[in-house]
Parts: C-alpha cells; sequence; structure tokens
C-alpha cells in the first residue's frame, strides 16, 4: 500500500473540508524542480554578475585608451611644434651663414652630439627625419626664386682648368680592373686648383659622400643638378646661391682615386647624363672670383 500525505482545507462559513493527497514521489519531484530552479536562477545571477564586472572593465579601459590617446596627440603636436621651431631656427642660421659668411655653430653641425644630449629617442628620430626632408626638399624650395635671378641656368663651363682623363659611359674600373659604367666625366688637376660651378644655382651639398669623397652638389632649377667630387676643401655652404664661374671648392684626391681630378656630373631629374654636349662649346672655366673664399674657409 502507498503511503501519502494528506493536505485538507476547510471552509469558515460552509464547513466544507477537501482533501489533497500529496505522494511522496510528488513532493520529490517538486523539491528536484526547485533545487534545479535554484541552480538556474544561481547560475544565471552569476553570469550576469561576470557581465556587469566585464563591462565595468572594459569601460575602465575604453576610458584610460582615450585618456593615453589624448596624451600622445598632445605630444605629437608639441612634437611637431618642436621640429618646426628647429627648421626655422635652422633656416635662419643656415640663411645667416651663407649672407655673412659665417661658419655654422658647432650644435649645429654637431647633430649627433645634440641628439644624444635629449633623452627621448623619438626626437633624435625626428631630427634625421627632418635633415633627410631638407635635404631634399632644398631644391624644391629655391626653384621658385632661382627663376628671378639665373641669367645662366644651363651648365656652359668647364668646372676646372684640366684636361679630360675619363670620359662618360661604359669603362674598365681603374681600381677593380672590372666592367663599370661612369656617371660623369673625370677632369685631371693639381690638388688645391679652384673648382668652378658651370651655371647659376643653389648649393644642395656639401659634405663627404663615399667613393665621391668631399661632394658639392648645386641645383639649377628645372630638374637640373651638378656635381663636383674628390674635392680638397668647401668654398661655399648649403642654401647659398652660387653664379656661373664662381669658384666653389678646391680640387682634390678624396674617396675612390687613383689620382688627383674632379668628377664632374650633370643629372636631370637624378639620372645621369653625358656632360659632354654641355661641356662641348663651352670654353675653359673663367672664374667669377679668386680661388680664395668670402667666407675665409
Amino acid at each position: 500500500m502507498q503511503s501519502y500525505f494528506v493536505v485538507e482545507f476547510a471552509h469558515s462559513l460552509q464547513g466544507r473540508i477537501k482533501q489533497f493527497h500529496i505522494t511522496h514521489r510528488f513532493i520529490a519531484y517538486l523539491f528536484v524542480t526547485l533545487l534545479a530552479l535554484f541552480a538556474l536562477a544561481g547560475t544565471l545571477f552569476s553570469s550576469y554578475l561576470r557581465m556587469s564586472f566585464k563591462a565595468s572593465q572594459y569601460e575602465k579601459l575604453a576610458a584610460e585608451f582615450e585618456h593615453l590617446r589624448g596624451k600622445y596627440h598632445e605630444l605629437q603636436r608639441v612634437s611637431r611644434q618642436s621640429n618646426e621651431q628647429i627648421a626655422s631656427l635652422e633656416n635662419l642660421a643656415s640663411e645667416v651663414s651663407a649672407a655673412y659668411g659665417i661658419r655654422q655653430p658647432e650644435f649645429l653641425r654637431d647633430r649627433a652630439e645634440f641628439a644624444s644630449s635629449s633623452a627621448a629617442l623619438s626626437v633624435e628620430k625626428s631630427i634625421e627625419q627632418y635633415n633627410f626632408l631638407k635635404s631634399a626638399t632644398y631644391s624644391t624650395i629655391y626653384h621658385r626664386y632661382a627663376y628671378q635671378w639665373q641669367a645662366h641656368s644651363q651648365p656652359s663651363l668647364w668646372p676646372v682648368n684640366g684636361f679630360l682623363s675619363s670620359a662618360f659611359g661604359g669603362r674598365t674600373d681603374p681600381l677593380s680592373g672590372e666592367g663599370a659604367f661612369h656617371t660623369g666625366v673625370d677632369v685631371s688637376a693639381l690638388p688645391g686648383t679652384p673648382v668652378h660651378v658651370t651655371a647659376d644655382g643653389v648649393v644642395t651639398s656639401t659634405g663627404w659622400n663615399g667613393g665621391y669623397g668631399k661632394l658639392v652638389i648645386v641645383d639649377h632649377g628645372n630638374g637640373l643638378e651638378t656635381y663636383y667630387a674628390h674635392l680638397s676643401q668647401f668654398l661655399v655652404l648649403p642654401g647659398q646661391d652660387v653664379r656661373m664661374g664662381q669658384v666653389i671648392a678646391l680640387s682634390g684626391a678624396t674617396g675612390r682615386v687613383t689620382s688627383p681630378h674632379v668628377h664632374y656630373e650633370v643629372r636631370v631629374g637624378g639620372t645621369p647624363v653625358n656632360p659632354y654636349r654641355y661641356l662641348a662649346k663651352s670654353e675653359t672655366a673663367r672664374p667669377a672670383h679668386s680661388a680664395q673664399s668670402d667666407l675665409g674657409l
């Protein structure tokens, strides 16, 4: 015989009694069902708490990210302002040096020392990029003004008094003995011979350049440049205006050479072209100034 519980409900007015028989199995099922519901509710509540915590952490990280991005943009702005100020000061220093014939200060000539004095590597990198952009855009800057004063924009002089020792084009490399392409012409000259610029232009570079040795590059506008290599001494500064026949350097034997001479190149759009078409009808260089530089170098 199955045992069960009896639940009675009595009406207070009519006195009727209702009985409900509840078996042990029903109570067990009810208990298990309630446990399952409580477990499900606990799981859902726990998941809600975890999601709420993750959402709050995400909002916190998003706020920190926005704060850091704002600081980064501010640092970028300050860096740009600093670079613009450096560029403005260096351009002014170059113009003053060129105009009055004085040497640039040590802190402008020795960029590595300035970079090492700053603790931030980003500043050093910015200065290196600025130097590259400055040298790359010199000609673009001065093109606008060159046309106003240029009387001789095409090379029409020999750069140095001497004789042609190596022509443009294919040749046997004098050092390696292998075939090579010669990008200019070599004009033999004793060390210290005045080197003349072959057209009006702006000096874009003076410095050591690998096998070229000491090299001067002059921009004549319209993508036309001339190179003067293996020099012993510079008599001009970057950014300086020069006129055809002006002495810009002294010849030498620096770089990859076997004897003293001046390597002369003409480039159009950055590509070397045969200088002979400019030299064929030109005369021996007639200096516009003496071999002594106005800068006292």
